[in-house]
């Protein structure tokens, strides 16, 4: 009976640490890299592409009000950590965007489904493809 009960304690520990590790390992990066027709791209977790403005500078975002409205930015929760390439960039309104490289993340709400790129040179270039 020891033995079982060992082997079920043993158990158990290694499940519950799989599955934090996995919690972590998901929510440790915000974004993955996909190929599209711009070549290796940043998309969200539905799979939308992301894309970098060239007006944010200094780790702040200059996308608010009616751009961040077609313009979503790559909101981060509450608690979200900054590791490696990926910040957080704190918005005017005080909540959290990611970052990638420095870059705030936005998607773009005239993409339809994962794979679109067409705000990729929107605005003479200021908007582009988020590569990693």
């Amino acid at each position: 009976m020891r033995t079982f009960l060992l082997a079920a304690a043993t158990a158990l520990a290694l499940s519950t640490s799989l599955a934090l590790s996995t919690s972590f390992a998901a929510a440790a990066e915000p974004a993955k890299v996909v190929e599209t027709a711009k070549g290796k791209t940043l998309v969200n977790s539905a799979g939308m592409t992301l894309y970098v403005f060239a007006k944010d500078e200094g780790g702040k975002s200059a996308c608010t009000g009616p751009c961040a409205t077609n313009w979503p930015p790559l909101k981060a929760a509450a608690d979200a950590k900054a590791a490696g390439e990926w910040t957080l960039v704190t918005r005017d309104d005080g909540s959290h965007q990611w970052a990638y490289k420095g870059k705030p993340l936005y998607t773009w709400t005239k993409d339809q489904k994962p794979g679109d790129v067409t705000g990729d040179g929107f605005l003479n270039g200021a908007w582009s493809v988020a590569h990693p």
